[in-house]
């Protein structure tokens, strides 16, 4: 190792760069599955069989993407009215705890409320007036794959195509969701 890098010349390229690079799963596909739920309940059915060692198992999500999903506009309004009831409610749980060591627990749950709404403002204003106007939107976030292949070692992949088969052959589930390879 020559400056925290690994590899180099000769090693045919399939040594990582970088310490704790990580690897790209291996193994065979036994299964391919249009959502997780589907993978995951296929894996659960192996792991249901005492014999079958599940740590050979690998869920893999293919062709990832990144899905931005816009729920809603933002305004001054909504901007601050979202940030005071944030602020309520920690202001609410830091003056409960405050007042639990207190004999007087009411002056500490309204000075903490208080101060959570001022803050809470504070904390959703400022970032928002910060972005002028080039981000008047809510949305969350999320990453999707297209689908998902269940890969098993080589050691056991045929067995476990063949456990997989025989499920969607019973019909627990399988409908639909596996397709061949």
């Amino acid at each position: 190792m020559v400056n925290g890098v690994n590899g180099g010349a000769g090693d045919g390229g399939n040594t990582p760069s970088r310490i704790g690079a990580r690897k790209v799963p291996e193994g065979w596909p036994v299964g391919s599955f249009t959502d997780y739920a589907e993978a995951q309940a296929a894996v659960d059915e192996l792991s249901d069989r005492d014999e079958f060692p599940v740590s050979d198992l690998t869920i893999v999500g293919v062709d990832l993407m990144q899905v931005e999903r816009v729920v809603g506009r933002l305004t001054w309004p909504k901007v601050i009215g979202g940030g005071a009831m944030y602020g309520v409610w920690m202001g609410l749980f830091f003056g409960l705890i405050l007042g639990l060591f207190q004999d007087d627990w009411v002056n500490p749950l309204i000075v903490g409320i208080g101060m959570g709404a001022i803050f809470g403002i504070v904390m959703a204003a400022v970032p928002y007036a910060m972005q002028n106007g080039k981000r008047d939107f809510s949305s969350t976030t999320e990453i999707v794959a297209r689908r998902y292949d269940v890969l098993c070692n080589p050691r056991n992949a045929e067995r476990a195509r063949d456990l997989l088969a025989q499920r969607a052959l019973a019909g627990r589930g399988g409908q639909g969701g596996q397709r061949g390879r």
